[in-house]
């Protein structure tokens, strides 16, 4: 009974590892034969397990999709890895804590003693950084009909929900920013249409889910907020994919949210306005309020600052939060936001006069 169990795992195993296996390779394999095979077949059949035969002279099987969830095989390696990802999972934002912490919870119990030691002993909690609103949740069942159309290549076709007030108090990618304003439509204005897409990638960025995908009515590549979309069905005609600038969706998902269509590659980013003050403050403080800067010490209480910001005004607001004496370095245009800047506080700070 052990050999035999030890076959079946094996055999499971193979069948794993590539789409059809010819028998007599099995038999092979295995160091069994031809009939040994078929039987242990069927006891993986009796399991859950759907095993198709594949007809012809050689004849051979194929572990197909099942309707039913069978046992499934895993090496330590990929359990670890699965314990680890269900964890991080509860913090996804996409609708699918709850169910990551009782598949967690499930993993949990099959494992072997030695592996739930290790991963007892590898707790992951993910924590996101504080932010002023909690972020959006998104509906797995949208996340599975976007994902759904990205891998059938079928044109995707949905309503865009108006972007909220409170959302437009934050500075936003372009791309993200036109797709918001075409949804939004005026007071009293009829329903926009459903967007028409050719959907490509599905991405997480800042905790948010996007939809990278060809607009077929603006002839253009478009970011959507996937928590904004309310696909429609059926779906539309196949596409064939096209090649997204950048090379890799992370290169272009990163230059669509940095407003460029590269990176500098030198730990800015591609900001269309980049800065560089001196500012009286040491530089590991400065470093734990900056995520895409440069910080450069130049003393105790002083260091060197290199930032950027879709906007001159922005970038002086962004330097202007750090509490201490600042001195610019370049170039002219974030002299003239400082100045301009300084106008405006200086009048907001003047009582107002009234009659």
């Amino acid at each position: 009974m052990p050999k035999t169990s030890a076959r079946l795992l094996s055999l499971l195993s193979l069948l794993q590892a590539r789409r059809d296996w010819p028998g007599a390779l099995l038999a092979e394999r295995l160091d069994v034969s031809p009939r040994t095979v078929r039987r242990d077949v069927d006891r993986l059949r009796e399991l859950g397990y759907p095993v198709a035969a594949m007809k012809g002279p050689d004849g051979g099987y194929r572990l197909d999709a099942g309707t039913e969830l069978p046992p499934l095989l895993f090496d330590d390696e990929q359990a670890v890895a699965l314990a680890v990802a269900l964890q991080i999972a509860t913090a996804s934002g996409a609708g699918i804590e709850e169910a990551a912490a009782r598949a967690l919870n499930t993993v949990r119990q099959v494992l072997p003693a030695r592996l739930r030691h290790r991963v007892d002993t590898l707790r992951v909690t993910a924590v996101d950084r504080p932010e002023s609103r909690p972020g959006p949740q998104v509906d797995s069942g949208v996340l599975m009909a976007i994902g759904a159309a990205v891998h059938a290549r079928e044109v995707l076709r949905f309503d865009y929900s108006p972007v909220s007030a409170p959302a437009l108090g934050r500075v936003r990618p372009e791309a993200e920013a036109e797709a918001e304003g075409a949804g939004a439509g005026g007071r009293g204005a009829l329903p926009p249409p459903p967007r028409r897409v050719e959907p490509h990638h599905l991405v997480t960025w800042g905790r948010r889910w996007y939809l990278v995908a060809w607009d077929l009515e603006r002839g253009d590549w478009r970011t959507f907020r996937a928590d904004r979309i309310a696909p429609r069905t059926p779906t539309g005609p196949r596409f064939t994919p096209r090649e997204l600038p950048g090379g890799s969706v992370a290169d272009f998902i990163t230059a669509r949210f940095r407003g460029t269509t590269a990176a500098t590659g030198d730990g800015v980013g591609g900001w269309p306005c980049r800065g560089e003050v001196i500012l009286s403050l040491p530089a590991a403080e400065v470093l734990r309020h900056t995520r895409d800067g440069i910080v450069e010490e130049l003393g105790a209480d002083r260091c060197r600052l290199v930032l950027g910001s879709w906007s001159w005004p922005g970038l002086v607001a962004a330097i202007g939060r750090f509490d201490a004496d600042i001195e610019v370095i370049g170039p002219p245009e974030l002299s003239s936001a400082f100045a301009q800047l300084a106008a405006r506080y200086a009048a907001a700070a003047t009582p107002p006069r009234h009659p």
